[in-house]
Order: C-alpha cells, then structure tokens, then sequence
C-alpha cells in the first residue's frame, strides 16, 4: 500500500504529531529495534515480523507489522497450539513491555495507523460490530488509545469499544498528548496486557453472546 501523506478525514495536526514524534522514535529506538530483531530470530526462527492483514480507517485493509512473540508449534492434526504453548518467554516480555509493538511506527508512517487511535482488530469482527461500535473506524487504528490507557485487555469487549467510540466523538490534539503520557505510564507499570488467567485476549464472538472460548492467534 502507498504511503499516506495526510489520510483523509484525518487533522493535520495529528498527522504532524504523528510524522514528528514517529521519526524521532525509530532514531533513538533504532539500537532496541536490532537488538529484539536479533534475540526474535534466534528464538522465533524466520520470519522476525508478524504480519497479519487488519481493517484501518473506514474499514480500509492493511498489513499490520509486530516483532513475533510466538514460535511455530502444531498438533498432531496440523493445526496451531493454542497461545499459551506457543508463546515464549522472549514473547511474554516483549508483549508486557509493549516492545512486539514498535514495528508499527512503520505503519504510522505509512499513514495506516496513528500514534493514538482505536487499536486495528481482525477483519473477521467488522460483521459482528453494531453500528454505533463501528464507528471506531472513523478515524485512524492507534497503536495507544482511549481504551488501553483504561485497562486494555481487561476490559470487556463492549466496554473497549464505547471507550473507542467516546474518543472518536472527543479527539483533540491535547487528548492524544495526554493518552501519549498515560502510555508511557501504563507501560512501565506493565499493566492490562492480558485478560487474567489468559495469555491471550479471548476473540470477540459479537454482541449477542459473552466473550468466552479458545483464544486465537491475533497477536493483539
């Protein structure tokens, strides 16, 4: 996908916060980006980026890019262990530390993604989303946002999206900023990377039905 100077719909004050900040970043983060590419392959093998198609603005398709947090590993049938046995220690770390995440800078620059935003979920949920939560997709998928600040995985799935859509009602330049520092906080607290007793988030299965069952591969 071609890069996007200014996506549209999208202020330019928040893509210059975007460009500014996200250049600054892969410079100082440039040393920590080799190092983890360099322990991911050793322990994860190749490819070191997970790559996985995600809806962006307007339900806009996507290939999201995150350093892998887990290793190949199949059941006798052929079919993947489920997350807990494949997720490695590696994984775990760079997951609570948010580490898996900073390939998506490149995404930012690109103009796919945004410092802050709602965070870009699988393309399978788009039917099983209300009206009133797809509205998440009126502006541009975030690496933070609204609903990580205020607990992340450990929210319910309808309780991330209201907080999605209360931000895509109440953006300002000065909101971002304050998610931004809220970020770095919850980051450093390593607090609501997953759902408790999962090592995963479990999938959204729609509005009609609770969030239980097997966990999936999203590497969210």
């Amino acid at each position: 996908m071609p890069v996007k100077l200014l996506p549209k719909t999208t202020p330019i004050v928040k893509r210059l916060l975007d460009i500014v900040l996200t250049l600054l970043l892969l410079i100082f983060l440039s040393p920590v980006l080799l190092i983890i590419s360099i322990f991911v392959a050793c322990q994860h093998g190749f490819p070191i980026l997970f790559r996985q198609q995600r809806p962006g603005l307007f339900g806009e398709i996507f290939t999201i890019y995150k350093f892998r947090t887990m290793r190949n590993a199949f059941d006798q049938q052929g079919k993947p262990l489920p997350d807990e046995k494949r997720l490695t220690k590696l994984g775990r770390f760079l997951r609570s530390t948010s580490l898996d995440e900073l390939p998506e800078l490149f995404n930012v620059l690109k103009g796919e993604m945004s410092l802050v935003g709602p965070r870009p979920l699988l393309i399978s949920y788009l039917p099983l989303y209300s009206v009133e939560q797809s509205r998440r997709h009126h502006v541009l998928p975030g690496i933070t946002g609204w609903a990580q600040v205020h607990g992340r995985n450990t929210l319910s799935w309808q309780e991330k999206f209201q907080l999605d859509v209360w931000y895509v009602d109440h953006w300002s330049f000065w909101l971002d900023i304050q998610i931004l520092g809220m970020t770095i906080i919850k980051v450093l607290q390593r607090e609501g990377i997953s759902q408790p007793g999962k090592a995963t988030a479990e999938p959204f299965k729609g509005n009609g039905e609770l969030d239980q069952g097997t966990s999936i591969a999203a590497e969210d």
